[in-house]
């Protein structure tokens, strides 16, 4: 994991689980409520519900809405390519 002085760490996400408890922790940590994030994020509280609760079919673009609404970055990290 990266950390930076005064940043969280880095969460390596490969699995739904995983993103929606970071979800949950973070938006109780701003304390924001179910519904005020789904007010900020212009989304049903169902559907973020489904997302922390870890729903596989949750739509990316709407995810994608709740992260930049709780100021979650999202990076991937391609894989090494090795040298020929």
């Amino acid at each position: 994991m990266d950390t930076h002085a005064g940043e969280a760490p880095d969460v390596p996400v490969r699995e739904a689980l995983v993103l929606g408890q970071l979800i949950r922790r973070v938006r109780k940590q701003q304390g924001l409520t179910l519904e005020t994030l789904a007010g900020l994020c212009g989304l049903s509280i169902r559907f973020l519900s489904e997302l922390e609760n870890g729903r596989e079919t949750c739509s990316l673009v709407r995810v994608l809405k709740v992260l930049d609404a709780l100021g979650i970055e999202l990076t991937a990290k391609p894989p090494e390519v090795l040298a020929s």
